[in-house]
């Protein structure tokens, strides 16, 4: 019997873990993700625009990607139709954006298959299916919660391995729910086995406005009011409920601003720190908050030209704040890069000392640790802010 691995608390909070590295910031970072909606309402236009601007390296809407290869298999569709629905998007389509119609099931091939294009193409960040349905198997009718588990699971770790986005184009079933991810096609082996759900739903079939729900283990709960474009052939963002939380942190970002403009560089408790910037508590915070939407935030402060860091110092936890000045932060760069695989024998002599280490790159809900290369398949280098 294999004895288990673990770690404790504290040790943990002081290892420096890289920030999640999103292909589509807030939207889409590593992992395995499911798109669904009703049939023909527009799902293979925004899988397909969303390729582009990602293999572009162009904002999908208000959200800035990272450019990297991409592999689209459409398989309900043939070569000659995408040819004619990318003319409709654009005249300027990247060579880093494969297709591909025909494929290997799930269980028989179709992982191998993805594998070996990875191989020829080790810049690939995004693969995306279209639809699950073509790729699977016929499934265990007397236990579908298992087969659905089954063949997610499979992709899931396809996605973890190669540090990969995969999306997966699903339908919806006919019966309307007042939660949207309910109506996702299926057992919830299949959605609650994924690492984000999109739900594109109209409230009437034959209206241009459709909402885009959003959900996900590191990514916050959103829903996206979007209108196509009959004519470009495009979802427009028309709205965003996540509007408040975006302005709340570029209020702690302003307000830090201004702290720096006094002292260049500052470390002190979460509490002390919330003093120092809103000594009246205007803004509603409470230190735990202010902490955890610091450590959210530490790649957008960092492009900022803001540095933060977490230490510990005396059995005291601390936030270090500094301006950056367009230099890289020594910190980051000394940051431990820590190895995904299990660790058989914790070298406790560096576990002891975590507790002082710096985790200047600890921000985000991260899933998995950061490894000894690029920060995902085809992503560039994070510039310096």
């Amino acid at each position: 019997m294999k004895k288990l691995d673990t770690i404790d608390a504290d040790t943990l909070l002081g290892i420096p873990y890289e920030p999640v590295p999103f292909l589509v910031e807030d939207l889409l970072p590593p992992g395995l993700h499911l798109l669904a909606g009703a049939p023909k309402i527009g799902k293979s236009w925004l899988a397909l625009w969303l390729c582009l601007r990602v293999a572009q390296g162009e904002p999908l809407w208000n959200f800035s990607t990272r450019s990297c290869e991409v592999l689209y298999l459409c398989l309900e569709d043939s070569f000659q139709r995408i040819q004619s629905r990318l003319l409709d998007l654009t005249e300027d389509a990247p060579p880093t954006l494969h297709f591909a119609v025909m494929s290997e099931r799930l269980h028989s091939g179709l992982v191998q298959q993805i594998e070996q294009f990875l191989t020829e193409h080790p810049a690939t960040g995004l693969v995306v299916i279209d639809t699950l349905q073509r790729v699977r198997a016929a499934g265990n009718e007397t236990n579908p919660y298992a087969s659905d588990y089954r063949d997610i699971g499979v992709l899931k770790a396809l996605a973890d391995r190669h540090r990969i986005a995969v999306l997966l184009i699903h339908h919806l079933r006919k019966m309307n729910d007042e939660d949207p991810m309910n109506m996702i096609s299926g057992t919830t082996g299949l959605s609650g086995a994924t690492d984000s759900n999109f739900v594109l739903r109209k409230s009437r079939r034959g209206e241009n406005n459709t909402t885009l729900y959003c959900t996900g283990r590191d990514i916050s709960y959103r829903e996206l009011s979007l209108e196509f474009d009959s004519e470009s052939h495009i979802w427009n963002l028309v709205s965003d409920d996540c509007g408040q939380t975006e302005q709340s942190c570029k209020r702690v970002l302003f307000l830090l601003s201004a702290l720096l403009r006094e002292q260049p560089e500052i470390c002190a408790p979460a509490k002390a720190l919330l003093e120092k910037i809103d000594p009246d508590g205007a803004e509603g915070l409470t230190p735990n908050s202010f902490s955890h939407k610091l450590r959210k935030s530490v790649d957008a402060l960092r492009r900022s030209g803001i540095m933060v860091s977490f230490r510990k110092n005396n059995g005291e936890r601390l936030i270090c704040v500094k301006r950056a000045d367009g230099v890289d932060d020594p910190a980051a760069a000394k940051s431990v890069t820590i190895d995904p695989g299990p660790v058989e024998n914790p070298d406790r002599e560096g576990a002891a000392g975590a507790g002082d280490t710096d985790s200047s790159l600890l921000g985000g809900p991260a899933s998995r640790p950061a490894i000894r290369r690029p920060l995902f398949r085809g992503a560039a280098p994070v510039p310096s802010p």
